[in-house]
């Protein structure tokens, strides 16, 4: 288990100055990356042991980190 958080930016390193441009002018990758953050938060707090839950909990919450990640990334790579 890491506790890493993977946050945008991270995710993302080349693409900051788009992902900030795409948070302001698009409501839908604003909604997104808001999900993302969200998301991985949970996935860091469980991680660390902060809330302990179940590893089918945890691989759902992945499973749907992944999933916004790829529809940010296609996002992002439309927006280039």
């Amino acid at each position: 288990m890491t506790h890493v958080p993977h946050g945008l930016h991270e995710e993302f390193p080349t693409s900051a100055a788009a992902i900030s441009k795409l948070k302001i002018g698009d409501a839908h990758f604003a909604t997104l990356a808001e999900s993302y953050d969200a998301t991985n938060r949970e996935i860091h707090r469980i991680e660390a042991g902060i809330e302990p839950t179940d590893d089918a909990v945890l691989e759902e919450l992945k499973k749907k980190r992944l999933k916004l990640k790829d529809q940010i990334a296609a996002m992002l790579r439309a927006a280039a």
